[in-house]
């Protein structure tokens, strides 16, 4: 971590569950961190977690990641009060409970392509000019899902593991891009099994996943 130590991290959805323990990690290994949520209070809550020296580090900025126009002026001010984008923690993630096939339901399939694909992508674009812009050699994260390389039998997770499915995909177009354009940028995606957040239904607990 000594090549990031000082180097701006931007983490989405860093409010709570894996978001908020990667924006604390990052802060206590010496990066500047950037905190994207909808609910800023909770990332100003972190800081009574960390250690003196890291608090400085940990910014909480609103955002919707869901929202496009809220997303550019975000790295903007990013880009003004630090200079850019060193690392990008692609975390933010929704999980609607509903059926695919139920009647009704639209609106709460297209808010979670809008955050799960969407955000993602947008988040990355502007990431990763930032990073060419400054020829950095920087990282791009996304936090994936197991059900992004597989479809489990789990009741109401309707659009999920085709968003999830998507990031796995998007990756690989990422990393292709990358490499034809020469770029020392790099790309990772992780998939963790379940895990006990806030987005998670109580269906997913105990899957084994």
């Amino acid at each position: 971590m000594d090549r990031w130590a000082g180097k701006v991290a931007v983490v989405t959805g860093a409010s709570s569950g894996i978001g908020a323990g990667i924006a604390k990690d990052l802060a206590k290994a010496g990066m500047v961190v950037v905190g994207l949520a909808r609910r800023v209070e909770r990332i100003e809550a972190l800081k009574s977690h960390l250690p003196d020296s890291a608090r400085s580090r940990l910014h909480a900025v609103k955002c919707d990641v869901s929202k496009e126009e809220n997303i550019q002026q975000v790295f903007q001010w990013v880009e003004k009060k630090f200079g850019g984008v060193d690392v990008l923690v692609n975390n933010a993630g929704m999980l609607r409970q509903t059926d695919l096939l139920e009647a009704g339901n639209a609106q709460m399939i297209r808010d979670t392509l809008d955050v799960n694909v969407m955000g993602l992508v947008l988040c990355s674009q502007i990431a990763y000019q930032s990073m060419k812009k400054r020829s950095v050699d920087g990282h791009i994260v996304h936090i994936n899902s197991v059900t992004g390389h597989k479809v489990f039998d789990i009741p109401q997770s309707n659009i999920y593991p085709a968003t999830k499915h998507a990031v796995t995909a998007i990756t690989e177009t990422m990393r292709n891009e990358l490499r034809n354009a020469g770029s020392k940028i790099k790309v990772t995606s992780i998939s963790p099994g379940v895990v006990s957040t806030e987005i998670i239904p109580d269906a997913m607990l105990g899957t084994g996943l």
